[in-house]
């Protein structure tokens, strides 16, 4: 009988191989990266002034289109094209010669009627005086009484008639309706005009300008309390005209319109400034500056440390052991290349400046 010898020395060499193989390197952790170099700032406090700025506007507080009020030809131009003129000044004049006429001829009718008046006064004295006798017919004192009426009557009317031709000749006159500056005349002497047309000129007072801008429905809170703060700072309204240049003078909040309109969302306010050297024109555009909340002492950082994620702000504050954690703020005032926060930070707190797109939550970092 045979004997059959099995080959054990194969499966054991296989065994030994394998445990080799787990063995040695394996089995070791891979070793931490090394600390990401980044920029760093230390938090501190400054004076700032943060300005929210609005486009505006300018318009005079009065401005009057100059018309004419009645037809004729332009016989005098009394102002220059940008005079300033005061009130009740001459501006234009019109032919007067009609309307001269007509209320000379009103005066005459008047004449007449007061004339014919007297004459039928005396006569119902006369008849009212014989009435009484028994001297005349009762008939003929209620026919001088009737003409009597008709009499006033007519006086009355050539009255009417002098004061309607008095005021058309008044019209044919055109005076300043107040202290202003004239713009450029849009008509001549010789031109044909009638009431209403064409336009003669603009007038608008030289004195404080109004300047109009608009706001979010968001804001009315915020200027309400403006509208009725006894303690505003002077410079919360300021002005910086076309060439970037702020103007010298400060303004007030002067109106807020009375509702917010239905398809804008936004409401009208108007702000005035003085202008005692005539700098600001009325139909300007400008920027209104208004001063917010970031005003004094505030904390700021450099607005590229802040990283913005699903509408959220954040920053990577190092602790002392070098490791960075996120931190949420609620941010101010962009001013230059710098930022105010209103929350999330203290004073001396170190956050990372640049290298930031290579850090995670807990990562450690060496400061350049």
């Amino acid at each position: 009988m045979k004997k059959v010898i099995r080959n054990s020395f194969v499966p054991l060499f296989a065994l030994a191989t394998l445990i080799s193989g787990c063995g040695g390197s394996g089995s070791q952790t891979p070793a931490a990266p090394p600390p990401a170099s980044v920029s760093s700032y230390e938090v501190i406090s400054k004076p700032v002034t943060g300005l929210d700025t609005y486009p505006a506007t300018l318009v005079a507080v009065k401005e009057v289109e100059i018309r004419p009020q009645v037809s004729g030809y332009i016989t005098q131009i009394f102002a220059k094209d940008g005079q300033k003129v005061s009130r009740g000044q001459k501006l234009y004049e019109i032919d007067r010669s009609k309307y001269l006429a007509a209320r000379n001829q009103a005066e005459a009718s008047l004449a007449s009627a007061k004339a014919n008046l007297a004459r039928v006064e005396k006569d119902v004295d006369r008849y009212q005086r014989l009435d009484q006798e028994e001297a005349i017919a009762r008939q003929v004192l209620d026919n001088a009484r009737a003409e009597l009426l008709t009499a006033e009557a007519q006086v009355q009317a050539a009255e009417a008639q002098v004061a309607s031709t008095g005021t058309d000749l008044k019209y044919t006159v055109i005076r300043a309706p107040f202290d202003g500056q004239v713009g450029i005349s849009q008509v001549r002497v010789g031109g044909q005009v009638s009431p209403g047309q064409p336009l003669l000129n603009t007038i608008s007072s030289s004195g404080p300008i109004q300047v109009d801008f608009v706001i979010n429905e968001k804001e009315i809170p915020r200027f309400n309390r403006l509208m009725n703060s006894e303690s505003s700072p002077d410079s919360l309204f300021t002005l910086r005209l076309g060439d970037e240049s702020v103007y010298p003078y400060t303004g007030k909040l002067v109106a807020m319109d009375r509702a917010v309109g239905r398809q804008s969302g936004t409401l009208n306010v108007r702000v005035e400034f003085p202008n005692p050297e005539g700098m600001l024109v009325p139909g300007m555009t400008t920027t209104l500056q208004v001063l917010n909340q970031d005003y004094g002492n505030q904390l700021v950082i450099p607005y590229k440390s802040v990283t913005e994620q699903m509408g959220e702000y954040f920053v990577y504050v190092i602790a002392s052991d070098s490791t960075v954690s996120q931190q949420t703020l609620q941010l101010g005032t962009v001013i230059g290349p710098e930022v105010v926060v209103r929350e999330g930070l203290d004073t001396g707190q170190t956050i990372v400046v640049e290298g930031i797109q290579k850090l995670r939550q807990g990562a450690k970092v060496r400061i350049q």
